[in-house]
């Protein structure tokens, strides 16, 4: 059977594994299943795009039932934070440990049927040979030597607002979800392409607590005659008020809304700039059949020549569009709401096993649904 399906997976951390997992499960079970050729994935789509390529999802499955949060992300003591990031990124060495090494991982993959392409963000310092600095990275797994692929899975999976960058080669990158949280656009300009199906994790980030600034303020009090420590209980009292006002309390509160509005800006643009590419090219097609309708009817004599010369016209009118072709998409999208499984806290709630199986479930159903439409049967 010709491959020409195409998956699409964003990020979106453990909720966005969980659920992407179910999805796949009962991708799996379509006739769709067997014409998939390409995976496109970003951090969590990465993961799980590497897996559901190797017919591996029952491993991933059983891989994330036993996941844990200091299995993942790690906090590190405070006086590191400064210099290491919050947290320390355990991924890799658990991924090793319960799946196996990712670099044999990659050299099944290089003769897969199923290709994968990774994203990441470049953060290196030095612009790239030829001179111009894009910031995204993009890995196929039948392109990239398998070492490398690797480093780009992992990569793409490093929350930048907990861990620090991490080598894909000569490149230091990070999280792809800062250029590429959802690469749409990729597939839609694979030329061997007829249907994308794609999953889109909706995040509904929590407002963390700044109830520690005020326990650290109270500490510090005690020791109101060394003056660098009462130059710091003033800071922290104004940071309280800034959080009691609504503003971010602190400079990593700021960054980390600036990553969150980085990362649903850049997925909002994927989605428009394709639905826009399928109402331009669906209007440009009837547009086509009008003008040759009323050329044809209106012509007189010559106009069954001159609707052939305005056809033969549009036929070769080019268009800065994903490409030129309608591509149908099967598309699902989802929140984890009130079962959202945070990582990034210093005190994490552990990860319960019905928590999982449910965000698992709700992958599931998702697509069900959407697979059960007429139209897409």
């Amino acid at each position: 059977m010709d491959r020409d399906v195409a998956i699409v997976l964003s990020g979106g951390a453990v909720n966005g594994v969980l659920m992407e997992l179910g999805f796949l499960k009962r991708l799996r079970e379509s006739a769709l299943w067997p014409r998939v050729g390409w995976i496109y994935g970003t951090s969590a789509g990465a993961l799980c795009g590497t897996m559901a390529a190797l017919d591996r999802l029952d491993d991933l499955e059983r891989f994330m039932l036993a996941l844990q949060p200091e299995d993942a992300f790690r906090a590190h003591s405070l006086w590191r934070m400064p210099l290491l990031g919050s947290h320390d990124y355990r991924l890799p060495d658990t991924v090793t440990a319960r799946l196996g090494d990712i670099a044999d991982t990659a050299r099944e993959l290089e003769h897969a049927p199923i290709e994968v392409v990774v994203f990441a963000t470049d953060v290196t310092d030095a612009v790239p040979r030829g001179g111009r600095h894009a910031y995204e990275l993009a890995y196929s797994s039948h392109a990239t030597p398998p070492e490398i692929m690797a480093q780009a899975v992992l990569a793409s999976a490093a929350v930048s607002s907990l861990v620090l960058p991490r080598p894909i080669g000569d490149r230091i990158a990070t999280d792809g979800a800062w250029v590429r949280n959802f690469p749409l656009g990729h597939a839609y300009a694979e030329p061997g392409v007829e249907l994308i199906v794609s999953f889109r994790y909706v995040p509904s980030y929590p407002r963390f607590s700044a109830a520690w600034l005020a326990t650290l303020r109270r500490r510090l009090q005690r020791f109101p005659k060394i003056p660098p420590l009462r130059a710091l209980v003033d800071e922290l009292r104004e940071a309280e008020e800034r959080d009691a006002r609504g503003e971010p309390a602190h400079w990593g509160d700021m960054l980390v809304r600036l990553m969150r509005v980085a990362v649903l800006q850049n997925t909002e643009v994927e989605e428009r700039v394709a639905r826009e590419k399928d109402e331009s090219l669906a209007e440009l097609a009837a547009l086509r059949a009008d003008v040759a309708r009323i050329v044809r009817s209106e012509g007189g004599r010559r106009g069954e020549r001159i609707a052939r010369a305005v056809d033969e016209r549009f036929a070769g009118a080019k268009f800065p569009f994903l490409g030129d072709r309608l591509i149908p998409r099967v598309a699902v999208s989802g929140s984890a709401g009130e079962l959202s499984l945070e990582t990034g806290l210093r005190h994490p709630k552990p990860w319960t096993e019905d928590a999982k199986r449910e965000l698992i479930a709700r992958g599931y159903a998702l697509l069900d649904e959407e697979l059960r439409e007429p139209a897409v049967a």
